[in-house]
């Protein structure tokens, strides 16, 4: 981000903030999961992997962005479990509300990564602090950072009806 403008009034760039798994993270996260699941939480689901060393499921609240009929999971605080268990596997569950879909996931390049990161930033507020880029940055900026926030475009995989063999 050599050509960015700095964000903070002395000229210097806001430090990034670093995401760490904490128990008041852990509670944060069951709560908010909470009204995720009650469709409460606007662009939310509640992500389903498969754990890719233990096969367990795990489930994490994210938050989807949707744009001319296409959309992206996007890992806002870095390459954290779900996303390796996303990448292992190369599908995803998400649930809101009653409503339960597969998705295969194809991470995406820097630039193509770049304007979803943009628009996340606007939507999902609470983690702002984890990109150097702003919500008024121009997508240059979120291009450079988005080694750092993969991104994931995710399509529905048809369900197979009971009988199916194949």
């Amino acid at each position: 981000m050599a050509d960015a403008t700095p964000d903070q009034p002395d000229g210097t760039f806001r430090p990034e903030k670093h995401f760490r798994r904490s128990r008041g993270r852990n509670v944060g996260d069951a709560i908010i999961s909470v009204f995720v699941r009650a469709g409460l939480v606007p662009s939310s689901y509640i992500l389903t992997t498969k754990g890719r060393k233990t096969g367990r499921l795990r489930t994490n609240p994210v938050t989807v962005v949707e744009e001319d009929g296409k959309r992206w999971l996007v890992a806002p605080y870095g390459v954290v479990s779900w996303v390796h268990n996303a990448r292992a596997a190369g599908k995803v569950t998400l649930r809101r509300r009653f409503d339960v879909r597969a998705y295969a996931v194809r991470e995406v390049t820097a630039q193509e990564a770049g304007p979803v990161l943009k628009r996340y930033v606007r939507i999902a507020t609470a983690t702002r602090p984890y990109f150097q880029a702003t919500k008024d940055s121009p997508v240059e900026d979120f291009i450079a950072e988005a080694d750092r926030h993969p991104v994931f475009e995710i399509t529905p995989v048809a369900a197979k009806r009971l009988g199916d063999n194949g």
